[in-house]
């Protein structure tokens, strides 16, 4: 029986961080520790990561809001370590208050110290990926990778830079598409036509800039219950991840602390997001990829499409080489275990525990690509409950296998499983006691 002694129920600081390839169900999590939070803040990426949340009858779908959000008493923070599209995020601010999401404008707080994406740059991205030819990395071409480049390179434009003299951002903007332009002469940009635009975004969103470092150390000197979102997730990390099929930030758990201005000794937990089976998007080897039926089924029952761009997910068996990494990288306090009920129908359902090259048994995720295209994944089996799971919400409730499935990860793991998801809504969440 699984056992979460120790753990405590009050509310601290947290963050939430995925544990696979991204596409663990991270929003759902969001969502329902919102409810006890004060702010809720994204501390990296862009408009490239997808949250869907089911509140009741009513899918909510984010891209740069912070998902919890729909706590309508919960402030919003947008730190300085996201890349930000305005065109992306106004149309969320509009499509989510249609919805019912009242007063955001209200409760978001963005960062003046955030790095904005610019069409350029997305135009770039599809640039940059024509060249690599079959070499393609299966960017989302949402231009993510072009911002934190020129934020890099230090000729990147920042919200504070929006917000000040329009006159110097107007010299700015020439001279990033100057420097574009001379890398790819084909690039179009009509100048005139873009400033005036972010002439009107500035009016709009002047009131929701903050210095939210500022914010963030008020409300941890007052006590405040902060939830911060991890976008995107360890195996896509621009370090940790498997490069070059990765993102452009760091989504591992120092990202969002370097991309909101947290210190780490302010963070009580990190909770680990791991869907019950593997996804990933795009290039890029997956050990347990499943090309078969059952791979079909996983990906037809479980609606494996990408929230932000529709691409298919490729499915595998749940991977806790993977996990065990993410642990080493990130140190959870805890899991989230979601998507269960994916498995609802699938007779025997195995776990890959280790990676085996040439014979010899690795002692973790390997660096290097070529060697993890080479590895054999040892796996266990455990008998399948082919049962509906959906409409459970109890943890004693579960059918035995379901439960045997659980345990056996947090045996392997030595890590609490808190949660357990079994379908899309906020309710069929289930807490382990």
């Amino acid at each position: 029986m699984l056992s979460n002694k120790g753990s405590s129920s009050s509310f601290e600081t947290k963050i939430i961080i995925g544990a696979q390839w991204g596409d663990e169900g991270k929003g759902k999590i969001v969502d329902l520790l919102a409810e006890d939070a004060d702010l809720v803040c994204r501390g990296q990426g862009g408009s490239n990561a997808g949250h869907t949340v089911v509140v009741g009858e009513t899918s909510y779908f984010f891209h740069l809001i912070p998902s919890g959000v729909t706590n309508q008493a919960c402030k919003a923070v947008i730190g300085n370590g996201v890349v930000l599209h305005l065109p992306t995020f106004f149309k969320e601010l509009e499509t989510n208050t249609a919805k019912g999401l009242h007063d955001m404008e209200k409760r978001i707080e963005i960062s003046n110290r955030a790095h904005i994406v610019f069409d350029m740059h997305q135009t770039v991205d599809g640039l940059l990926e024509g060249l690599r030819g079959k070499k393609s990395i299966g960017t989302t071409k949402r231009g993510i990778g072009p911002t934190y480049g020129t934020k890099a390179l230090r000729n990147g434009i920042r919200v504070c830079d929006l917000m000040g003299n329009f006159e110097i951002f107007k010299e700015r903007f020439k001279a990033l598409v100057s420097y574009h332009k001379a890398v790819f002469p084909e690039l179009e940009v009509d100048v005139d036509k873009e400033l005036e635009t972010y002439k009107n975004f500035a009016t709009r969103l002047r009131p929701m800039v903050k210095d939210t470092v500022l914010t963030l150390y008020d409300a941890l000197q007052s006590g405040k219950r902060i939830l911060i979102e991890g976008a995107n997730a360890t195996m896509l990390d621009l370090d940790f991840g498997t490069y070059p099929f990765v993102t452009s930030s760091t989504c591992s758990v120092g990202g969002p602390l370097t991309g909101l201005g947290i210190p780490a000794t302010k963070i009580q937990e990190v909770i680990g997001v791991v869907k019950a089976y593997t996804t990933r998007v795009g290039s890029g080897t997956l050990p347990t990829e499943l090309t078969d039926e059952i791979g079909e089924k996983l990906q037809k029952t479980g609606h494996e499409f990408g929230t932000t761009t529709g691409r298919p997910r490729r499915c595998g068996w749940l991977d806790l080489v993977v996990v065990k990494y993410a642990n080493m990288v990130n140190g959870f306090t805890s899991i989230a275990l979601t998507k269960l009920d994916v498995l609802d129908d699938i007779s025997e359902i195995k776990i890959g525990v280790n990676y085996l090259y040439k014979g010899e048994r690795l002692p973790a995720f390997p660096a290097n690509m070529e060697t993890l295209a080479e590895v054999e994944v040892e796996y266990i089996t455990l008998p399948g409950w082919k049962t509906n799971i959906r409409d459970i919400r109890k943890y004693s409730d579960l059918p035995a296998n379901a439960k045997s499935y659980i345990e056996k990860i947090q045996e392997i793991l030595q890590i609490p499983i808190k949660w357990v998801g079994v379908g899309q809504s906020r309710a069929a969440i289930v807490p382990v006691m």
